[in-house]
């Protein structure tokens, strides 16, 4: 059994962590307005650039000498998958579930005798992921660690290097793996075909049937040619919003958890310590009691 000295301690030191846990979901909670804000801003432009995608596509699908942003290489040979997480920990499941959605996609296509390469955004899923798949990695995780606020330019800077490579020839099949924002308590982990782009056929259906008709200039091909390897930066930066957003909830809500969790154990170890001190005093007034009898 403890010492009542021990008690003390590690009720102080639960107490300690419990503020810890408190700040950090009080600074997750400020940092999570901005976040859901750059993240639902950047939907409709995100969405409006797909539909204008589609409906080009479905006037020229009929067509040559398509753009392999949209058509592929004709092979499904190699895939990359860009794996994004989080820099930092302490936020439940967030970064878990993304890796575990991830590797599920990664042994079916080895299953299927498909060549995979990774390439992480954010420490954590690299941390997760170089041990089972080290042999996969094609590069160093992108640190982004020291960026306060998401840019476009960090965004482009990934989509650039991703266009290299496959104009390279590097890969076949490029997949986003990000966890899209719902709410505070929901963070869905979601794949995003980025190379060649999938056009939804929800999409290509409501844009074809909205019974609109526009005239493009200079034509279509030149515009597609032009728009498809814009549509990575932005999908890309998308990705890096929702995941800056889900971060944060997942964080305030771990946070929240945890304050709640200390305080139910500071409860318990009171309780345990009160009990003990209370225990000894009865022993030792007996002792003086037993003693006075002796002595009378």
């Amino acid at each position: 059994m403890p010492s009542l000295k021990d008690l003390r301690n590690r009720i102080n030191s639960v107490k300690a962590t419990q503020k810890i846990t408190k700040a950090m979901q009080m600074v997750a909670a400020a940092k999570l307005r901005h976040a859901q804000e750059a993240a639902e801003a950047a939907r409709p432009y995100s969405q409006r650039m797909n539909a204008v995608i589609a409906r080009l596509a479905s006037r020229l699908k009929d067509q040559e000498g398509i753009s392999p942003f949209l058509a592929g290489t004709g092979r499904e040979d190699v895939h990359l998958l860009v794996v994004c997480t989080a820099e930092r920990g302490l936020c439940g499941a967030f970064n878990a579930n993304i890796v575990k959605l991830a590797t599920e996609h990664i042994e079916r296509l080895k299953g299927e005798g498909r060549t995979v390469k990774l390439l992480c955004v954010g420490r954590k899923g690299y941390d997760q992921l170089k041990r089972p798949y080290r042999d996969l990695m094609i590069d160093a995780p992108v640190d982004l660690k020291q960026v306060k606020r998401l840019r476009f330019q960090h965004a482009h800077e990934i989509a650039d290097r991703l266009i290299r490579m496959f104009e390279k020839g590097e890969f076949d099949v490029c997949t986003l793996f990000y966890s899209e924002f719902q709410s505070v308590i929901k963070q869905t982990p979601r794949p995003l075909q980025l190379i060649p782009a999938r056009i939804e056929e929800q999409t290509a259906e409501e844009t074809a049937g909205s019974g609109a008709t526009y005239e493009y200039e200079p034509d279509e091909q030149e515009i597609l040619n032009d728009l498809l390897p814009r549509n990575v930066s932005v999908q890309v930066f998308r990705a890096l919003l929702e995941n800056a957003a889900s971060e944060q909830g997942a964080r305030m809500t771990a946070m929240d958890n945890a304050t709640r969790n200390a305080g139910e154990m500071i409860r318990t170890l009171t309780l345990d310590y009160n009990r003990q001190r209370q225990a000894l005093i009865t022993k030792e007034l007996m002792e003086i009691i037993s003693g006075a009898e002796a002595i009378s």
